[in-house]
């Protein structure tokens, strides 16, 4: 069992940043960053496979930042530019399991979740 705890969200203005942080109670390859709003589904929005590669939503590519300190067993989310639109609860997620590169954004890779820090942007 591995346990996952986030921290780093909080209420921002429209443009502003949060670093979100995710750790993990022991080593795991995969991890990654989630966010849900009330009433939609839980949306990947960047992924590290532990390998050295990563992939991000296009509604984040570059303005989000994923990283890892695998000496921390931490995960990290840098969130620049930010918009109302990126208002939802964030997760970490993380697996052990091999998987496909292009499956790394679905929730269904994921046996292993945090219970999620909210972020809020007001414009």
């Amino acid at each position: 069992q591995v346990q996952l705890v986030e921290s780093g969200g909080g209420s921002v203005q429209a443009g502003g940043y949060l670093r979100l942080s995710c750790v993990a109670s022991g080593s795991i390859p995969h991890m990654a960053w989630f966010r849900q709003t009330t009433g939609k589904e839980r949306e990947g929005v960047a992924a590290d496979n532990g390998g050295g590669s990563t992939t991000y939503a296009d509604s984040v590519k570059g303005r989000f930042t994923i990283s890892r300190d695998n000496a921390k067993n931490s995960l990290y989310l840098q969130m620049n530019n930010l918009q109302p639109g990126d208002t939802a609860r964030y997760y970490c997620a993380a697996d052990r399991r091999p998987t496909y590169f292009s499956l790394l954004l679905q929730k269904n890779t994921y046996a292993y979740w945090g219970r999620g820090t909210q972020v809020t942007v007001s414009s």
